[in-house]
């Protein structure tokens, strides 16, 4: 989006507004907790993005309402997100109903075990993110099943979304079918697998690392409400309420398949949706039955799916660990976090279109001294973006602008930048809770950010480490010389 013409800001008028969101943000969690981004942060957002309008008014001469329709027209950005997150909730709900989740989190419980459960989690989402290059895709279909696999087992949901996530994170990093993997070498003037290859120096550390804290967390760690009579009360209530099959499991493989083949997300979730619908109708028949024991009409069988689409998928089976794990979805539990992102895009917009954010940026780059002081100035910015734009692309699309002559004119090669882009914008995204990325984690997961936060081990080590390689010039490649003209014969 473009700026508009205005004097430069100030850097104490740049950081204004971004102090008082961090203030009425650090209010809102203290007094709501993990209902702070159900409403109160959804306002905050709106009022900060409010003031930046006037603020550029007031103090930059720009007219409010072209800040304003500025500001609105950044929403456009994340309609994709927004989409998507509504057919996710209502591919959950269905996804339930037909015993899809069930049949998945059934056999999971039997092969899995405590002791190696949290690193499997982490390689399984990995795996699947890296086939489809999607971590919203993975998050949104096996990442379910494995958080109800974790809970039945014993473990913290927010223990098992970090693993889902830095799983999913790091196929969304590393796939060349990722829009992020593609987005950055293109932005940065690099080329895509050079791209992937370099990104190795902090990927392969972080995730090692990553794995190890996950292994010896399942080795050690002793679930309090693990025992082997729990598990099978969960299994046989399972067995009773849904009828298990393994033909079910099919219809998220189609999905992982097509999405790796190239299906857009939107389209392959909502076929996944509609498949799960099919199911439901065709594998759980006592889903359907009138009270008199009877079939319901054709009529009543379209009203229970779409309901359950619309509301979510609601278990009433009499035990209160089954009820809450499989008692989920529904596009109506997403309009909270829509209207978080919706907020907090006003809010990056305003940033964006009174230069208040580009003045941030400049006045870190005035702070660079060397390669290691660029790649550290550029992961910061793409954080900051994250946090006060509230979307991964620009968070990837703005800093590289930004930077992209800085390393040209220090003969820094492209990849450098384009990977420092990834470990910043890509992977920190889903840490912020009002970001797209972690609005959607959060409401698909169930989790709070701030809870599963610090159990995103690959997201929270890969820019340290990133700095750190920089620091010590490891991985730093130099622009190649350029070749001389080739000697014309006379």
């Amino acid at each position: 989006m473009e700026t508009l013409q205005r004097p430069t800001p100030s850097l104490r008028l740049a950081l204004l507004p971004c102090a008082l969101l961090i203030g009425l943000i650090v209010l809102n969690v203290s007094l709501f907790g993990d209902s702070a981004s159900s409403g109160p942060n959804q306002i905050a957002l709106l009022l900060c993005g409010i003031l930046v309008a006037i603020l550029g008014h007031l103090y930059l001469g720009l007219r409010y309402r072209e800040v304003e329709t500025r500001a609105i027209k950044s929403i456009v950005l994340a309609m994709e997100a927004m989409l998507i997150l509504l057919i996710v909730g209502a591919l959950i709900g269905l996804w339930i109903l037909s015993g899809i989740v069930p049949t998945m989190i059934y056999y999971g419980i039997k092969i899995l075990t405590p002791v190696i459960f949290l690193p499997v989690v982490c390689i399984v989402c990995s795996i699947v993110s890296l086939s489809v290059g999607s971590s919203w895709s993975t998050m949104g279909t096996v990442g379910i099943a494995l958080l109800g696999i974790g809970r039945a087992l014993g473990f913290p949901d927010p223990l098992v979304a970090g693993a889902i996530i830095s799983g999913a994170y790091f196929g969304d990093k590393m796939s060349p079918l990722s829009d992020t993997t593609n987005l950055a070498p293109g932005i940065a003037g690099s080329e895509l697998f050079t791209h992937v290859r370099h990104m190795l120096y902090t990927t392969i550390p972080s995730y090692t690392i990553t794995l190890l804290l996950f292994s010896g967390i399942s080795l050690f760690y002793k679930p309090a409400e693990f025992n082997i009579n729990s598990v099978q009360v969960i299994l046989s209530g399972i067995e009773s309420m849904f009828s298990i099959n393994w033909l079910l499991l099919l219809i998220p493989l189609l999905i992982i398949i097509l999405a790796a083949r190239g299906m857009s997300a939107l389209p392959a979730l909502t076929l996944g949706a509609l498949l799960g619908g099919a199911a439901a109708l065709l594998f759980q028949p006592a889903r359907f039955m009138a009270a008199d024991g009877t079939l319901m009409v054709w009529h009543e069988r379209y009203i229970l799916l779409v309901m359950t689409a619309y509301n979510g998928f609601v278990l009433e089976s009499g035990q209160e660990s089954l009820d809450s794990l499989l008692s989920q979805g529904g596009l109506s539990g997403m309009y909270d976090t829509i209207s978080l992102i919706l907020s907090a895009m006003f809010f990056g917009g305003a940033m964006e279109a009174t230069g208040l954010m580009q003045r941030i940026s400049a006045a870190i780059l005035h702070h660079v001294r060397g390669a290691a002081s660029l790649i550290t100035a550029t992961i910061g910015t793409t954080i900051l973006v994250n946090i006060f734009l509230a979307e991964q692309y620009l968070a990837i699309v703005l800093t590289g602008r930004m930077y992209r002559l800085e390393y040209r004119n220090r003969n820094l090669d492209a990849r450098n930048l384009s990977r420092a882009l990834e470990d910043g914008g890509t992977l920190t995204s889903v840490l912020v809770p009002w970001n797209t990325c972690g609005a959607f984690a959060a409401s698909v997961l169930g989790v709070s950010t701030f809870s599963y936060l610090p159990f995103c081990f690959f997201n929270l080590l890969s820019p340290p480490i990133a700095v750190l390689l920089a620091s010590l010039h490891i991985g730093i490649k130099e622009m190649a010389p350029e070749a001389p003209p080739e000697a014309v014969d006379a």
